[in-house]
């Protein structure tokens, strides 16, 4: 299930708009029906499922959103300012990374949740063969705007969910995508883009702690009228196992935490 970068990703983040709060678990849909004798009402144990929700709210909403905030747009509060400025910290994490090693021109990266092309984009100024994905069309074709706006033509991007991504890359990254990612789904996404990387990966994440989840518990206290995505927050020792039984160990990691955005960064290189 591929998400976008955008959504935020990641973030445990409380509030994403004003009067919006993030849903961090499925909500139960009622359906009532009708016979000759009493009403009966029924409750689902299913709903929309996660990949649907994303795809639909970053076509639709969340798009308009999420744009706004990684852009230069001042259309934005102080809650998405913020979330704004814990991604471009994480963002330039890596490309400080990449610059310090000075090898990534020429190398192919390939990005999962490209969201509007925040890491492709310079990644591709740096010389990099970029394939870069997100699973929200609107997204993709954003990225792909700014890219042309800018005169790149070393980064080719696409609409696609993360598992449906194939092929072989030196690099592969995805940040803040995991927040849409169910727990159990959590290691079968690591494996996946560890199956596509030669070299490393690098991935974000919203960790899993006691003050993060009680911020998650305190969000869902105040849910807004505007309905967003569910979000998910995944322990670290899950990952790096995943990590290590696809044959990769964490070289580098960092993390970023302001007011509303908490990721945490790894890099992994194939052993």
């Amino acid at each position: 299930m591929k998400t976008t970068s955008a959504c935020a990703a990641f973030v445990a983040t409380i509030a994403l708009a004003p009067n919006a709060a993030i849903a961090f678990a499925p909500v139960a849909v009622t359906r009532t029906t009708t016979t000759q004798s009493s009403p009966v009402t029924t409750v689902l144990s299913s709903t929309v499922d996660d990949k649907t929700e994303v795809r639909e709210y970053f076509n639709n909403e969340g798009f308009s959103r999420w744009n706004k905030i990684y852009s230069d747009s001042d259309e934005v509060n102080d809650v998405q300012l913020d979330i704004r400025n814990g991604h471009d910290q994480t963002i330039q994490k890596i490309l400080n990374w990449v610059e310090a090693d000075g090898d990534i021109k020429g190398k192919t990266v390939c990005d999962c949740g490209c969201g509007v092309g925040s890491l492709a984009i310079p990644l591709a100024q740096m010389g990099a063969k970029i394939s870069a994905s997100d699973i929200s069309d609107a997204m993709s074709k954003e990225a792909g705007a700014r890219a042309k706006s800018l005169g790149i033509r070393n980064a080719k991007f696409y609409t696609s969910d993360l598992e449906s991504v194939k092929g072989k890359y030196n690099t592969v990254t995805c940040v803040d995508v995991a927040i849409h990612y169910p727990t159990d789904k959590m290691a079968e996404m690591v494996g996946h883009l560890c199956s596509l990387a030669d070299e490393r990966v690098l991935i974000s994440f919203a960790p899993k702690t006691w003050y993060y989840s009680l911020l998650k518990k305190v969000g869902e206290l105040f849910p807004g009228p505007s309905k967003t995505t569910r979000a998910y927050l995944h322990e670290e020792a899950v990952v790096r196992d995943a990590l290590a039984k696809a044959g990769f160990e964490v070289a580098r990691e960092e993390m970023t935490g302001t007011n509303f955005y908490f990721s945490r960064l790894l890099e992994a290189k194939r052993v």
